[in-house]
């Protein structure tokens, strides 16, 4: 009991249902910010500006990915709500819920918006230990996180094929015809992604700077 005031099985099923709940309103916000991406994508192919729209794909592809997190960890959670018995028997973690256990407790650590996720974290590493925690956060060998969803929150770019199988299925959709050896901006599309996100960074300083002046005025 102590720390978690009644059972871990029945704490753990509440926070999970609660979990669940926020999945919904997560995959909302980034399905909606992934829309405007695309909508970006499609306004710079009619343009004809394929650089800007395959630096924009960037986007479109990292917001998807944050999509199909959170159904994978509404999915675990509610395989293992089925299984809670399992937190009240073993104290350590059974081998049919380890991808799961694993799986959530890396996600909790790359995603910060999620306080029902950081509960069940808790739940787990109460359960099981620091030691096992670690293991998944830190991906230690055979750390048994789900290998997609450790792809899916990476914080490197996504591969260079990728971001054109997006963006050349987006054309084929829309009509448009990519000629990407006339444009020679595409093999700097790397540099052009650093570029757009310092500026993005200097626009957030100076909006913080100046939102600082006016609560100090």
């Amino acid at each position: 009991m102590g720390l978690l005031g009644k059972s871990l099985g029945s704490k753990f099923k509440d926070i999970s249902k609660q979990a669940v709940s926020r999945t919904a309103i997560l995959k909302n916000k980034f399905q909606v910010r992934g829309s405007y991406a695309r909508s970006d994508v499609v306004q710079f192919l009619d343009l004809g500006y394929h650089d800007r729209a395959l630096l924009r794909v960037e986007q479109l592809i990292r917001e998807q990915n944050m999509v199909d997190v959170f159904v994978m960890i509404e999915n675990y959670c509610n395989f293992l709500r089925g299984r809670a018995k399992l937190l009240e028997k073993n104290s350590d973690c059974p081998e049919e819920i380890k991808e799961a256990t694993s799986s959530l407790i890396f996600a909790s650590s790359r995603c910060g918006e999620f306080p029902e996720l950081q509960k069940i974290r808790e739940i787990f590493t109460f359960r099981y230990g620091e030691g096992f925690a670690a293991h998944a956060v830190e991906l230690h060998q055979n750390n048994r996180v789900n290998s997609k969803m450790i792809l899916k929150l990476s914080a490197t770019r996504p591969a260079m094929e990728i971001r054109l199988k997006v963006l050349k299925d987006i054309a084929a959709e829309i009509g448009v015809t990519l000629q990407l050896e006339q444009h020679s901006k595409l093999t700097n599309v790397n540099k052009l992604s650093d570029e757009y996100e310092e500026e993005e960074h200097e626009r957030k300083k100076l909006a913080m700077a100046r939102t600082i002046m006016y609560r100090s005025a």
